[in-house]
């Protein structure tokens, strides 16, 4: 695959300060991010807790950039509605979650916001196969769910690859993501595959210049 010239950076506030998570959200996008990344985790889809839609609420007036909200929860369904009134400008649901994927994506389109599917190491590229129509956004995890901090999985390139070829095939306009152990090291990798968004926790946030971490992990590549 052809490198991506210039991937979008979306830090994961999962990795921020939690005590200045407003603080936090300013930051990246003084910084230079594309996106800010919010990943809801329920402790029965993933082994993880994190926040809810009165987080994401409450951080919205702090920043201008697009809120991309990975629901990492099961059922997902209830939700969508209170995270795209508290302020996500994308929902990501993972294909796992439950049983009627196509549905959520309807649901989700009819809320206004951006539809994202996200699809754990173990799932198949060809589980999107009959959804391409109605997404926005595909994200591809590079670690398994629930946890920051993780190893990047070199078995997800060829997944990023193939669904790569699948969105050219499409004729759609839609992003590629990955997430999970993205850093100057593995993000080229990720964009060579075919990867247009880098999602990154503790590579902004656990460095002490945010734009310089920001500007390694664009031009890595």
């Amino acid at each position: 695959m052809t490198s991506i010239s210039s991937p979008l950076i979306a830090p994961s506030i999962l990795a921020a300060d939690f005590a200045r998570l407003g603080e936090e959200v300013a930051a990246i996008e003084k910084a230079g991010a594309d996106w800010v990344h919010l990943d809801v985790m329920d402790g029965h889809f993933v082994p993880n807790i994190s926040f809810g839609p009165a987080i994401v609420k409450a951080l919205r007036p702090h920043s201008k950039l697009p809120f991309d909200v990975h629901l990492m929860i099961e059922p997902v369904d209830p939700y969508l509605e209170a995270f795209a009134s508290a302020g996500a400008d994308h929902i990501t649901v993972h294909a796992e979650a439950g049983p009627h994927l196509h549905r959520s994506l309807q649901a989700i389109q009819a809320l206004g916001v951006k539809a994202g599917v996200s699809l754990c190491p173990a799932t198949p590229p060809e589980a999107l196969s009959e959804v391409l129509d109605m997404v926005d956004l595909i994200l591809v995890m590079s670690v398994n769910p629930g946890f920051g901090g993780q190893k990047f999985l070199h078995s997800q390139l060829r997944k990023i690859s193939t669904l790569r070829g699948m969105i050219k095939s499409s004729g759609k306009s839609i992003r590629l993501a990955v997430d999970g152990g993205i850093d100057p090291e593995t993000a080229p990798l990720a964009t060579a595959a075919g990867a247009d968004v880098l999602i990154a926790g503790s590579a902004v946030y656990g460095r002490e210049d945010y734009a310089a971490a920001i500007r390694a992990l664009r031009n890595s590549n």
